[in-house]
């Protein structure tokens, strides 16, 4: 299990959105180049990227800053937030981008998952954001009113490389994480997983570590980083321990 280092992009800067909501904007950084650098030298293995203005209009808005991160460090990076087609899929894998993350266009349009997990096989992975157990779509805007653990396994079926699984209630709350999910997705799908939403602390990191699920391959973290809880490094000791 790793930890990986989140960096959410809104016009252009690095934020934190408190449960999703876009009129809850916290900035925290004003280059993201500058702050994967950082996360990089921190001994971060992967650093997770999301087009917030890309997620909520479709397109890839912040997609020239994305590729100047994926170029500009050596650290894998993957990214989420206006992918809807196979060519921006293919012009992210193809510009230095690692893995891909598809959220609402895995949902409106499964085709898509489909053709870009052939052609990339464990590289396209799906984001699903849930809240009170339902996908949530259009940046986080939308409830799809589509079951996320049924929807789960439609994504393994596709030919999905794996899931980031969000709970959404508990994203910027920094309120921990949510146990009793991630142990049903476990249960729900034989992919691999990687987790987001709601941590706060060291001990958070750890209670998800003690669910001993071989499937969660890695942790995100964004707001207990940049508000100091911990520091990438300390996320790291306590994650690949």
């Amino acid at each position: 299990m790793i930890l990986i280092p989140a960096i959410d992009i809104l016009g252009g800067k690095c934020v934190r959105l408190y449960q999703g909501d876009y009129n809850q904007v916290t900035e925290y950084a004003d280059d993201p180049v500058a702050q994967a650098k950082v996360f990089q030298a921190a001994g971060a293995k992967r650093i997770h990227l999301v087009d917030l203005d890309g997620a909520k209009n479709g397109d890839p808005i912040n997609e020239e800053i994305i590729l100047r991160v994926a170029n500009d460090i050596e650290t894998p990076i993957e990214i989420g937030g206006g992918v809807r087609s196979l060519e921006q899929v293919q012009k992210y894998l193809s510009g230095g981008v690692d893995r891909v993350i598809l959220g609402t266009a895995a949902i409106r349009n499964p085709d898509l998952l489909i053709d870009s997990a052939k052609v990339y096989p464990g590289r396209v992975y799906v984001g699903i954001d849930a809240k009170d157990g339902r996908v949530a779509v259009q940046g986080w805007t939308e409830d799809s009113g589509i079951d996320a653990f049924e929807f789960a396994k439609q994504c393994e079926d596709r030919g999905a490389g794996g899931i980031i699984f969000t709970d959404i209630a508990r994203d910027g709350a920094m309120v921990g994480p949510n146990l009793e999910s991630l142990r049903k997705m476990a249960e729900t799908t034989t992919l691999n997983l990687i987790a987001s939403g709601g941590i706060s602390s060291l001990e958070d990191l750890k209670a998800i570590c003690d669910l001993g699920l071989d499937s969660i391959e890695g942790i995100i973290t964004g707001k207990a980083v940049y508000s100091g809880a911990f520091t990438v490094e300390e996320g790291i000791a306590s994650v690949e321990a």
